[in-house]
């Protein structure tokens, strides 16, 4: 029998993070966090989680149907498609004609500038957290453009899309590490960015100058004992600042020279304890419905552990 598909086939330590964090996937996670669990910790298959994602695939090569938790409703969103690009690069899958009708998606939502909005028109009449902006005309966001960019870069997928992309991304770091005004999921979305565009040497660069600005702006909380004490509030209704394990969730990102070996380590340790009694994770996110507050809090656990493992600590 799969192992995806069973616990017997020698299961972690009952008492174990894993084995906790298993159980309470099981018990209230959807079927993608499921597959996707079994497949970074149980050997489960790629193609599981593959199938899993379709059920959110739209007729226009988007996603929708909640795939972000924060955004319900059937309709394609940007927001979506940076979820999907995640799950896929997770489990080496983001390639072939699935991407391609993305990437088709991507351009017929784009702003004039060729980047993408945070959320885009169509969403409106459907339920969603209410820290989501919605306009008729919305502006470009790094927010959503650039971890979709730097997944893309970072597979070697091409296509025209990627080229004002690009671009808008270059000119929003910069605009960034410069001094502009920014929210922590930005510096997040910027990072994802640097991490996976082709240009190394002048990522590099991009990422000291705007670790540097990060640093001396107090964008991010060092010790997550006094997260209140960062200069900036809460990200998109969660009520805390960043903290260096969202900045820099595995040892490769540019990000983690942004802190000394202390610092993640501080991190990493508040991390490990915030497993909560029923096994799972803490949202860092203010609940605004039921269902989406449990789903959101079963991509949280699945993270908690991989950022745990990219780490080498043990779970």
């Amino acid at each position: 029998m799969d192992r995806s598909m069973s616990l017997s086939s020698s299961p972690p330590s009952p008492s174990s993070a894993l084995s906790r964090a298993e159980r309470f996937v099981w018990l209230t996670a959807r079927v993608l966090e499921q597959r996707r669990f079994a497949y970074h910790f149980l050997d489960g298959g790629a193609e599981a989680v593959e199938t899993a994602l379709t059920a959110y695939l739209a007729p226009d090569g988007g996603y929708g149907h909640g795939l972000e938790p924060d955004l319900r409703g059937p309709v394609s969103q940007p927001l979506h498609a940076v979820h999907a690009l995640r799950v896929l690069d997770g489990i080496g899958r983001c390639g072939g004609q699935r991407i391609e009708r993305l990437c088709r998606y991507l351009t017929a939502v784009s702003t004039p500038d060729g980047a993408l909005p945070v959320s885009h028109p169509s969403l409106r009449g459907y339920p969603a957290a209410p820290w989501i902006p919605l306009a008729d005309d919305p502006p470009s966001g790094l927010l959503t453009t650039g971890p979709v960019v730097g997944l893309l870069h970072r597979n070697e997928v091409w296509h025209a899309w990627l080229f004002r992309a690009t671009d808008f991304c270059w000119a929003a770091v910069t605009a960034l590490a410069e001094g502009a005004s920014a929210h922590p999921y930005e510096i997040t979305a910027a990072v994802a960015f640097l991490d996976g565009v082709p240009d190394r040497g002048r990522a590099q660069e991009a990422a000291d100058r705007l670790g540097r600005r990060v640093r001396e702006r107090g964008l991010v909380a060092l010790d997550p004992g006094r997260a209140e004490d960062a200069a900036v509030p809460g990200q998109g209704g969660t009520g805390t600042p960043a903290l260096v394990r969202d900045i820099a969730p595995e040892p490769g990102s540019l990000a983690r020279r942004w802190f000394t070996d202390a610092e993640v380590e501080r991190s990493l340790d508040a991390l490990a304890e915030a497993q909560r009694e029923d096994g799972g994770w803490p949202a860092r996110r203010r609940a605004w419905a039921p269902g989406a507050a449990l789903e959101t809090r079963a991509v949280a656990t699945l993270e908690a552990l991989l950022t745990l493992r990219a780490y080498g600590r043990a779970v």
